[in-house]
């Protein structure tokens, strides 16, 4: 019967109703008491989610589409693919809101490509901003790049396994 609960559990995640665990509600309670605030705060339609989201995922689209342009100054170029890059990330927490945005890029199987990719963010901006180097800019937009990549692959089920067991095949020197 436990089993049959925790089953059900997992289907209520994963279609976004709330879960009553009065144990992982309290400490959940203590350690996100301002995102339950601005979750409370931030009550939407469906049809206002729906806008919402296309707005900022259109909008981060565009700009990302756009940097291409600036292509040839890394400045402008890192800080419009930066910022289309953030705007598509946020477009999410439209849909799922930002509560569970946030624990769903805190979960253990991605934590690690969520601080990669926002450190990555973190890095092409301040070396467009900041240290105005071409050449870093570019190689942090790359490092980016890869990390949005790899950052979108940890929602795909087994996708990050399959990818490193291609890509070590690819580049595997032993004949």
């Amino acid at each position: 019967m436990e089993k049959m609960n925790q089953a059900l559990e997992k289907m209520k995640m994963l279609v976004g109703m709330d879960v009553e665990d009065d144990e992982a509600d309290q400490q959940q309670d203590s350690s996100f008491a301002f995102v339950d605030d601005f979750n409370r705060n931030c009550t939407l339609s469906t049809k206002q989610r729906l806008y919402g989201f296309a707005i900022c995922f259109a909008t981060g689209v565009a700009c990302t589409l756009l940097s291409m342009l600036v292509f040839f100054n890394p400045v402008k170029f890192g800080i419009t693919f930066s910022f289309g890059n953030l705007l598509a990330l946020g477009s999410t927490a439209f849909l799922i809101g930002p509560k569970r945005q946030v624990t769903m890029m805190l979960d253990p199987v991605r934590i690690y490509a969520t601080a990669i990719y926002l450190a990555s963010i973190i890095i092409a901006l301040f070396c467009a901003l900041y240290v105005r180097n071409k050449l870093l800019t570019l190689l942090a937009i790359l490092l980016e790049f890869g990390a949005l990549i790899w950052y979108s692959l940890s929602y795909i089920p087994f996708a990050r396994s399959m990818v490193s067991k291609v890509m070590v095949a690819c580049f595997d020197t032993e004949f």
